[in-house]
């Protein structure tokens, strides 16, 4: 139990005292407020360092009374409510079931949400491929043409110039060279396997919609504004062949 104690002791000091990695939001405070001094403020922050090392538990309100009324006799040093050689060691058995429960619900939350968009994304799929001209390749790409282009195709070894607006399936624009107002350039084999197979299919001077199946774009891991699963949704200028 003192090691348990200890280390998270040691990590709330450590928290309290380091940088934090992200910003903060930081809500000013409102009138009414219980802080009256800048020690009630730096007591509220322990607090907050001590709950931090709790957070991965999942407790509820009713189990924080619990730890409160548990952590104010041992500061205050009145006597314990509990026997503490018999429950103190368990503290470490319910640490570690509590932060598998966590995982596990979270793992549970992600699969749910990786089916749901999946589903979605299919169906999303399904409705550019009723557009006039699309078409649907083995890989699952689909190519809807909107302007037809009258130079030469680009081989998967060559770099390209396009220009491209990418939108998720509810029309969220996650990268875009068109609002950016700047071109790009590229080699076709070091794209996503989607843009790799599409921009092949389009001539210098056209463009075309690539609809990307999550298999062939950025799978179920997703990446950063992308979620797992997730069909894309470009429209691609080829500008030139380089």
């Amino acid at each position: 139990m003192r090691t348990f104690i200890a280390v998270l002791a040691s990590a709330s000091l450590l928290v309290a005292c380091s940088e934090p990695e992200a910003p903060v939001v930081v809500e000013e405070e409102a009138e009414g407020t219980p802080f009256a001094t800048d020690d009630d403020r730096v007591l509220y922050a322990l607090g907050v360092a001590l709950g931090e090392q709790l957070a991965d538990f999942g407790l509820t309100e009713a189990e924080l009374e619990f730890i409160a009324s548990g952590f104010r006799d041992a500061t205050l040093r009145a006597p314990y409510q509990v026997e503490m050689d018999v429950f103190g060691p368990q503290i470490q058995r319910f640490a570690e079931e509590r932060m598998r429960a966590g995982r596990e619900a979270a793992m549970a939350e992600q699969t749910a949400a990786l089916a749901t968009e999946k589903a979605a994304s299919a169906a999303f799929a399904d409705q550019i491929a009723a557009e006039p001209g699309a078409q649907r390749s083995v890989s699952g790409l689909i190519v809807v043409p909107v302007t037809e282009g009258t130079g030469e195709m680009p081989d998967a070894s060559d770099t390209v110039t396009v220009h491209y607006h990418g939108t998720l399936r509810d029309g969220t624009v996650f990268d875009s060279s068109v609002e950016r107002d700047s071109p790009a350039s590229f080699p076709l084999s070091r794209v996503i396997p989607c843009w790799t197979e599409g921009v092949q299919k389009i001539r210098v001077g056209g463009k075309a919609k690539l609809l990307c199946p999550s298999e062939i774009a950025y799978g179920d891991g997703g990446t950063q504004g992308i979620p797992g699963g997730a069909a894309l949704l470009f429209e691609v200028e080829l500008i030139a062949i380089e």
